[in-house]
């Protein structure tokens, strides 16, 4: 009775974190580029109190016996399904239609990644990604830029005054890598490599996996309220069940302790 309330107890709290996920999740469903996530669970240590294939007082082989121990969250990692494309018509959002990461340059020199594609400009012209931070590689527009035209493999063009031919000024580089649920979600819609991960591999839009680019949208959570609507119901009845059962371990030590020669 001991071990099943430290066992339930472990599902009381496995169950508390579940709904931390979900409640993060539905928080979130309204940001862009925003991936959901998803925890998983792993059992705990068994306590063998006889081993499988022991013989009993007739000769016969018989089957262990384990009790176990509960349950712990063994981790979470990002889905990276595709988030539904919301039209804008502001030139300077852009969505990735597949596979991929923009990449932003920190503070401290260090590369970040992100899904988030509306773009923004300093006083300098130079175009900004998610936190604020500058857009690796960087493009600077020219301060005279009237149009601004971004193509599906990231090819970058303005349109000047008197020049109504437009005018290639960058490109836009995509990131992917081995293991996307490896990375580290550090806020702002940003994500840092780990060794999980693995290292990143950039190139153009629509090669080597990569996926297109498309301006004028940007793309959606993909979190569905339903399904996250559902989770937390499966995990408020896992939560009420596991607490029923520190209940009847506490009502059965409670006779226990009552009883009389």
């Amino acid at each position: 009775m001991i071990r099943a309330l430290y066992s339930a107890a472990t599902g009381l709290f496995a169950q508390q974190m579940q709904l931390d996920v979900i409640a993060n999740n539905i928080a979130n469903v309204n940001t862009s580029g925003f991936k959901k996530s998803r925890i998983d669970f792993q059992d705990l240590m068994y306590e063998s109190l006889r081993a499988s294939g022991k013989s009993d007082g007739d000769g016969k082989s018989t089957n262990g016996l384990e009790v176990g121990s509960g349950v712990q969250a063994s981790g979470s990692q990002k889905l990276y399904s595709q988030g539904p494309l919301t039209q804008t018509e502001n030139s300077l959002d852009i969505a990735i239609e597949g596979g991929g990461f923009f990449q932003v340059l920190a503070p401290d020199g260090a590369v970040q990644y992100t899904r988030g594609g509306g773009l923004v400009t300093d006083a300098d012209g130079r175009l900004l990604g998610a936190g604020g931070y500058l857009l690796e590689p960087a493009i600077t527009l020219p301060a005279d830029t009237l149009q601004i035209g971004i193509s599906a493999d990231g090819k970058v063009t303005v349109t000047t005054p008197g020049n109504a031919t437009p005018t290639e000024i960058g490109q836009i580089q995509l990131a992917r890598f081995i293991n996307p649920a490896g990375l580290k979600s550090i806020g702002d819609s940003l994500y840092v490599s780990t060794v999980a991960s693995g290292d990143a591999v950039t190139s153009v839009p629509g090669t080597d996996g990569l996926g297109r680019l498309r301006q004028g949208f940007l793309e959606s959570s993909n979190v569905k309220v339903v399904e996250e609507m559902v989770a937390m119901i499966q995990a408020q009845r896992a939560f009420e069940v596991n607490s029923k059962t520190v209940r009847a371990a506490d009502e059965m030590l409670s006779q226990v302790n009552n009883l009389t020669r």
